[in-house]
């Protein structure tokens, strides 16, 4: 399989079938060392993408320190 020259490539239409990819199908890359594994994106995952950045909170300091301070000690 060859890359394309803006980094595609093409999903083999068997691997689609059997996993169920459909055009616009959400799937992510999970880098391992040296290894790049294609998976299809959990209904899970949509869920948590779909809300994030909804929270307006704006905190870099430690998590702990964070709850201390919205709990009000």
């Amino acid at each position: 399989m060859k890359m394309g020259e803006r980094g595609q490539v093409t999903v083999p239409k068997d691997i689609r079938k059997r996993l169920g990819l459909q055009p616009h199908a959400e799937v992510d890359f999970v880098v391992e060392g040296n290894t790049a594994r294609l998976i299809k994106r959990s209904e899970g995952a949509k869920r948590v993408a779909a809300i994030r950045g909804i929270a307006d909170i704006k905190y870099a300091g430690n998590v702990d320190e964070y709850i201390e301070e919205i709990r009000g000690r």
